[in-house]
């Protein structure tokens, strides 16, 4: 019988988690009460909230929550804990790079300006990796609720800084609204510019999403992705194509993707032999964070750890790390697998 290893020292990469969804519950009691923002119950009792967003009326009120919570970052300082807490949970779990996903314009607002925004971020985010030693990066993502022309803005923003630590461009929101080819332009510019191709899709739609991600945006990693298990010839495809679906079990569930962990067909990925990274997308929303995506895949679906060492495996290869730090995490997770 494999030996049950702990998941929390396997060495790791973080690539699907999102900023303000990253927050400690207790964080934003506190910021809350900071600027007397009145929470609604669902994010106030301490507990995760009730959530289906497979509607449009779910995925409002999804939304709404998280505005909620988003509110609640006003100052630069709000931004300096947010993420060295996220990268301290991150540590905790065994991450050893993070790459954290936010779209700019929505904190521009309260810090200054799109620019002021994103610089405080990032210094945010030098900062935090120098102090922990956890590699960290940051992936810029467009609305696909707003116009595409405001895409193409924060894509070239996002190759502007990408010497600063933007390390990828994304696409999120519900993938019901938008077509995947109105936002082309954006992620030519950001692929244009270096940047790797990380849009969302196959969560809330069927696998055609997945295939427009790949079509009409080149996608190098699929947030989420996970209803490419409904067609077997695109599965082949990402994996012949070594396209990274960014698989976050616990949120599929608490979304109402799925009924039970058990349902989410990371079996049937992983046999179709589609690349896989384990995410944890908004743990201040869904209640968990990275190595409990991990113990899902060993208890509801029966990953051994030599299969979680190569869940591990699959996470490095598809980050933006450079080769000296991935050769590195890839020893490190030989050496969890020989304790």
């Amino acid at each position: 019988m494999d030996r049950v290893r702990d998941v929390r020292a396997l060495p790791k990469a973080h690539l699907h988690l999102h900023f303000t969804g990253s927050m400690r519950p207790g964080t934003l009691l506190e910021l809350a009460d900071k600027y007397g923002v009145h929470l609604p119950e669902a994010l106030s009792s301490g507990r995760p909230p009730r959530l289906r967003a497979t509607d449009e009326r779910g995925w409002f009120r999804f939304q709404r929550l998280y505005d909620a919570a988003r509110s609640c970052l006003r100052e630069p300082e709000d931004i300096r804990r947010l993420v060295r807490e996220a990268a301290e949970e991150d540590v905790r779990d065994g991450s050893r790079w993070l790459e954290i996903q936010v779209d700019p314009t929505s904190y521009a607002p309260r810090l200054g300006g799109l620019i002021p925004a994103l610089e405080i971020i990032l210094d945010a985010v030098e900062e935090t990796s120098r102090e922990t030693g956890l590699g960290m990066r940051v992936l810029v993502a467009a609305n696909r609720m707003k116009h595409p022309l405001d895409a193409r803005t924060l894509a070239r923003l996002a190759v502007r800084y990408r010497d600063r630590g933007v390390v990828g461009f994304g696409l999120s929101n519900d993938e019901r609204r938008g077509l995947a080819r109105d936002f082309d332009r954006a992620f030519a510019i950001a692929r244009d510019g270096g940047l790797l191709a990380a849009p969302h899709g196959g969560e809330l739609t069927g696998p055609a999403s997945v295939r427009d991600c790949l079509d009409d945006l080149q996608a190098a990693r699929i947030g989420h992705g996970v209803r490419v298990a409904e067609d077997p010839a695109l599965m082949a495809r990402l994996a012949e194509a070594r396209v990274t679906c960014e698989v976050c079990p616990a949120s599929n569930v608490a979304l109402g993707v799925y009924e039970e962990l058990a349902d989410v067909p990371l079996r049937t990925l992983w046999d179709a032999g589609v690349p896989m990274a384990l995410g944890a997308d908004d743990p201040l929303l869904f209640g968990s964070r990275l190595a409990e995506q991990y113990e899902i895949a060993r208890e509801h679906h029966a990953f051994t750890d030599h299969e979680l060492a190569e869940l591990a495996r699959q996470s490095v290869r598809a980050s933006a790390a450079p080769e000296d730090v991935r050769g590195k995490l890839l020893l490190e997770i030989d050496e969890w697998l020989a304790l």
